[in-house]
């Protein structure tokens, strides 16, 4: 004789313990299966959970320069590909600073001129490359009027020679000593580029030097509204590399650019930064976007334009982040 057997159909929490009440006894199948009820929903909302988005903070620079017009532009483009991703900019002094807020776990990507890093790091460093992004060209601007007609003019003059903590201060540094201008021989004013674009307008210095890819929006504005001039440079770059660092290079601003005469200055590597704890899978995202996206960077500055992956490879001495190496070797640059 064959077993009947019986649907048992769906039913509520509150019918399985009004069920168990009129039987007058406890029942534990009936107090485990309410338990298996009430713990599911939380099964479910712990596996659907995407967690905590990663905070990506970049360091950049001044509003009006280009490391600031570069990573909002990345910032977008992060918050917009990847869903767990929450990036944002800080305003800073530039290279120096945000070399610190990365080794302080303050900031994990962050823009730098190669000439502030070690030359020689170290075997395991906290803070490695994603990219060679855009060489930094040195400016030396005056106004039309001025004296100042070649570095060596700058003796007894007060100038600008970029905010404390930022790459300009550290280049121009070794470019006034490389001159015969250190010490006080040139009286020097740390100010960032907003600061010193101000103060030469209003007459309260004779010139302001400042370190950006081309064009620095805050330099094209001035030249805009005033009669000024940019002094060449270019002569120095081949003492910069012998009694500083070789990263330096000689490069040109073409009249097309600012609308000023043609001149020869120096220049050095930028590089974007990562802290190198962040994991392999997201840097290698993020090099890929930064290659991918190359087009929408551009739109927020040329310099990004620049880029391409045969050149971000270079960053020695500062060694790539594991995540970013992978993208290239796929890539084949």
């Amino acid at each position: 004789m064959g077993v009947r057997r019986r649907t048992v159909l769906p039913v509520s929490r509150s019918r399985y313990a009004a069920r168990a009440a009129r039987a007058g006894r406890p029942s534990v199948q009936v107090a485990a299966l309410v338990a298996v009820l009430l713990v599911l929903p939380s099964l479910v909302g712990c596996r659907d959970d995407p967690g905590e988005p990663v905070r990506i903070r970049i360091a950049t620079g001044s509003q009006t320069a280009v490391y600031h017009a570069f990573g909002q532009s990345l910032a977008t483009i992060l918050n917009r590909e990847l869903p767990n991703v929450r990036a944002e900019v800080l305003v800073t002094a530039a290279s120096v600073e945000n070399v610190r807020l990365l080794n302080a776990g303050e900031a994990e990507l962050g823009f730098s001129q190669a000439d502030v890093l070690p030359a020689d790091p170290s075997p395991d460093p906290a803070v490695v490359a994603i990219a060679r992004v855009y060489d930094d060209l040195l400016h030396l601007v005056t106004t039309a009027d001025s004296p100042v007609r070649t570095l060596t003019d700058l003796r007894g003059r007060r100038v600008s020679i970029g905010a404390a903590g930022s790459g300009t201060e550290i280049t121009v540094s070794r470019l006034l000593k490389v001159a015969d201008l250190d010490g006080t021989r040139v009286d020097r004013v740390q100010l960032g580029l907003d600061d010193s674009v101000a103060a030469l307008r209003n007459g309260e210095i004779d010139a302001f030097f400042f370190s950006g890819g081309l064009p620095v929006r805050a330099v094209a504005d001035f030249v805009r509204d005033n009669p000024a001039r940019i002094v060449s440079l270019g002569e120095w770059t081949a003492r910069l590399r012998e009694e500083s660092r070789e990263v330096y290079v000689p490069r040109d601003v073409p009249r097309s650019v600012y609308g000023t005469d043609a001149v020869t200055t120096v220049a050095n590597p930028n590089y974007l930064l990562v802290r190198a704890e962040l994991p392999d899978d997201l840097v290698r995202r993020i090099t890929e976007l930064l290659m991918e996206r190359r087009a929408e960077l551009a739109a927020a500055h040329p310099a990004a334009g620049r880029m391409s992956p045969r050149s971000a490879i270079a960053t020695a001495p500062v060694p790539l982040h594991p995540g970013a190496m992978a993208y290239y070797r796929e890539s084949k640059p």
